[in-house]
């Protein structure tokens, strides 16, 4: 819906994917440390065999996590910085382990989608086709929705029909979007390329008002 709206979106679990992929930095580490079990017969990392290793063992996802935090927080910044030299004003981050990842302190505006934990369940199993076990060791891997959503800025319940989420997504894409405050426009292209002009044009005024001394 973000996307839709012509708001750009950098998606934690797609750089999460890309940094895994076959010859990578991140694909070298894993595989050295979880061995050529957890890979396909292509050469590629099974994910879903991975996460069912990761999802059952808290210090097999704190390995894990180590192994490829480097790459997904660099591949995050350089997407954030690629939408940021476009010139747009507004980026959403979509991180499942945003606060695990102690980066809710530098987004604003924190947006948390929220269900309850049956409904939570139930569209995990179909979405990934998975037992109740797997979809269960998965959720309880991460904070709970319940957790989050108290400390949301905005929230949305996507308990209802898709109908009311797009009536509680309008809802927030009009606090998104609002006017930026002098502290946003100043951390935004716009600022950052005034803030500079302002300093080229004081060096250039220095430098004339030294020249007539």
């Amino acid at each position: 819906m973000f996307k839709y709206n012509q708001i750009p979106v950098v998606d934690a679990d797609v750089i999460a994917r890309d940094v895994l992929k076959k010859g990578t930095g991140g694909y070298k580490r894993v595989v050295a440390a979880f061995g050529p079990d957890i890979l396909q017969d292509d050469g590629q990392v099974d994910r879903l065999k991975l996460g069912r290793i990761v999802f059952s063992d808290a210090s097999k996802r704190e390995l894990l996590n180590r192994l490829l935090a480097p790459y997904i927080s660099s591949g995050i910044f350089l997407e954030i910085l690629k939408f940021w030299i476009k010139g747009h004003k507004v980026i959403v981050l979509d991180i499942p382990l945003l606060f695990e990842a102690k980066m809710d302190k530098w987004t604003k505006p924190i947006v948390v989608v929220w269900v309850d934990p049956e409904t939570q369940l139930r569209r995990l199993m179909e979405r990934d086709n998975s037992t109740e076990d797997d979809a269960r060791n998965r959720i309880n891997a991460q904070m709970s929705l319940d957790f989050k959503r108290t400390r949301a800025d905005l929230l949305i319940d996507n308990t209802g029909s898709l109908e009311d989420l797009q009536g509680r997504f309008r809802e927030v894409l009009l606090q998104v979007k609002r006017p930026m405050t002098w502290t946003e426009f100043w951390l935004s292209r716009d600022g950052a390329l005034s803030a500079l002009l302002g300093v080229i044009i004081g060096v250039l005024a220095s430098r004339k008002i030294l020249s007539t001394l």
